[in-house]
């Protein structure tokens, strides 16, 4: 294949696009698959010799549509969404025609100074102050590892990195159940170990309890331990539980820790200056990551992470070989000593398109019907026999229980992903297996939101 036949393979796989989102509504969300069933339908070995173009897109078409979960359904309501508008799509296409190396300035100028762009364009538009700078990472997980990296260096006095952690004081972090996994993920990865992430209990609104924080930060100075830094969160993925910053916040700061602000999924509703208070006192936060292919329509993959002082990271991340090293340019910026690779991709680009396409009064449009189509179908729900709202919305997220039992329950929702109009998914409150509610797809309609409460009828 050569370029001249990329350019009627492209113009090909965009009317297959086309047409794939026009009829996605027809589609079930999530295939009736067991595991092997794809890779039965593909060789054993390489082909040793090259293919014709038609029939490997015939395979294509044969057998991957079919065997995807449609994360741009517009009935997606699992997880938190992964959005992709077309203005992003079209800027990954051509991102992917240029394929830049995006590690240095030198290696991509426009990649890297876009990327500062965009960063504050976000940064205004979320209300944070000019102080605050950043980075675009792959997800959020990333951006949360190379906070906590930066919690275990700046603890440390920055000898980890050279000097390893096995004759240093033991490590501790502090966060809430409520918090992601990717916590958990983060301190395994750091050398820090899961057992030394300490989980903070919740108040009966599910935040952090900052009086339980401080009497556990004492408590290991007390016992010799090292306190490093404090993860928050606002909106969790399991039931989008919001924790008091400026509290949370106070008491870290009153330690002298590091403060790293999760917000991957709600952080786009910032955009929205109503929903601020929510957050109130980020602006005293060290680290803050939000992921703008969730919730604001940019392409997986795509997490932001906003710094208010950029060389902590830097100086936990960054290493600078002579093969690295922009000749006449001494202080310049290469993203890659704030982010854990060095290769990067052109990740700005698709905020670029995406941010001028729709604008944001279009995005915050967006944001503001998925919450009220959320609160709609709770609403809707909640008159219901035998269903319990659970939790109450927050953002757009809630959760459900069926006849107050966990096998009853469970069952509903296999029911439910099965019949395939709608897709959901589980989470466990309180210790009870409860269906949660997500409302986020870029294309979705309020017609497709109600069509959640119309197959909770059907199927009970």
């Amino acid at each position: 294949m050569n370029h001249d036949e990329l350019n009627h393979w492209s113009k090909r796989a965009a009317d297959w696009a086309r047409d794939y989102h026009k009829t996605l509504r027809d589609q079930p969300v999530r295939p009736q698959l067991t595991p092997g069933d794809v890779a039965a339908k593909l060789p054993a070995q390489a082909p040793e010799q090259a293919e014709p173009m038609e029939r490997i897109f015939a395979d294509f078409e044969s057998i991957v549509p079919g065997a995807t979960t449609h994360w741009q359904h517009p009935r997606f309501f699992a997880y938190f969404p992964a959005n992709a508008s077309p203005a992003s799509m079209l800027a990954e296409q051509l991102a992917n025609a240029i394929a830049g190396q995006a590690m240095l300035w030198q290696t991509a100028p426009a990649a890297n100074e876009i990327e500062a762009v965009m960063i504050n364009w976000l940064r205004d538009a979320m209300g944070l102050p000019d102080t605050f700078t950043g980075t675009i990472h792959d997800s959020a997980t990333t951006a949360t590892l190379s906070a906590i990296l930066t919690m275990r260096e700046r603890a440390l006095d920055w000898q980890g990195n050279t000097a390893g952690l096995s004759a240093l004081p033991r490590l501790r972090l502090y966060a809430s159940g409520e918090t992601h996994s990717s916590i958990d993920k983060g301190a395994r990865i750091a050398g820090i170990g899961q057992d030394n992430l300490v989980k903070i209990p919740t108040t009966d609104s599910f935040a952090m309890d900052t009086k339980a924080l401080d009497a556990a930060i004492r408590a290991d100075l007390d016992a010799g331990f090292l306190p490093a830094g404090v993860i928050a969160c606002t909106g969790g993925t399991s039931i989008g539980a919001c924790d008091d910053i400026r509290a949370t916040i106070a008491v870290a700061k009153a330690h002298n820790l590091y403060t790293h602000v999760d917000a991957a999924w709600a952080g786009s509703a910032m955009i929205c200056p109503e929903f601020r208070p929510l957050w109130d006192g980020i602006n005293d936060a060290d680290s803050i990551v939000f992921n703008p292919h969730k919730w604001l329509g940019a392409q997986f993959d795509c997490a932001v992470q906003f710094l208010r002082d950029p060389a902590p990271q830097i100086n936990t991340l960054g290493l600078r070989p002579e093969y690295l090293n922009t000749l006449g340019q001494d202080e310049i910026t290469n993203y890659n000593e704030w982010t854990v690779p060095l290769g990067r991709r052109f990740r700005a680009l698709k905020l670029w398109f995406t941010l001028r396409a729709y604008g944001l009064e279009g995005l915050r449009s967006r944001i503001l019907n998925h919450i009220n189509w959320s609160q709609e179908c709770l609403e809707t729900i909640a008159k219901m026999p035998d269903f319990e709202i659970t939790t109450p919305r927050s953002f757009s997220l809630f959760t459900f229980r069926y006849k107050d039992s966990d096998t009853e329950t469970e069952a509903l929702l296999s029911r439910i992903n099965d019949d395939g109009r709608i897709y959901l998914t589980q989470t466990r409150h309180k210790g009870q297996f409860v269906i949660r509610v997500q409302v986020g797809q870029f294309d979705c309609t309020r017609e497709d939101v109600m069509m959640i409460p119309t197959v909770l009828k059907d199927l009970t």
